[in-house]
């Protein structure tokens, strides 16, 4: 039975080490890599230009997708269909949104492992996606 496995993915090692698990560990496999835009901050992927205005969404997005190119290319080369989905607003709630909306029967993402202050400020992707999806995720560190 095939299964469609939603992986969000940002620049992070984490997030790559999710991405080669999912490959490995899922036999039959409809892959759904998501990048997540935060509102108004192109500058944080790799390639972003210094030079674009950090209110030009579209420009962020344009990155984002060629950012996820290559993982598309990849998870072709190993035999597996994936689809690339951009959008734009908080991870969390968008990561979750996209599972609920799209019949996404796992979430494989990878986790910053961050403790303490640096928790307290930036919260947790990965817990909240945990506690909130209509779905199993596995999180890889």
């Amino acid at each position: 039975m095939t299964q469609h496995v939603l992986v969000p993915l940002d620049a992070s090692e984490q997030a790559r080490k999710a991405f080669d698990w999912a490959l490995e560990e899922f036999d039959d496999l409809s892959l759904t890599i998501l990048h997540v835009v935060p509102p108004n901050d192109p500058g944080y992927l790799p390639g972003a230009s210094v030079d674009k205005s950090p209110e030009d969404d579209d420009y962020a997005v344009a990155v984002a997708e060629e950012f996820l190119s290559d993982f598309v290319e990849e998870a072709e080369n190993a035999g597996v269909e994936a689809e690339p989905v951009v959008v734009v607003g908080e991870p969390s709630r968008e990561i979750v949104g996209y599972a609920e909306e799209n019949d996404v029967d796992h979430v494989v993402m990878g986790s910053h492992g961050r403790t303490g202050a640096t928790r307290v400020l930036f919260g947790s992707v990965a817990e909240d996606v945990t506690r909130r999806s209509p779905t199993p995720v596995t999180v890889v560190r």
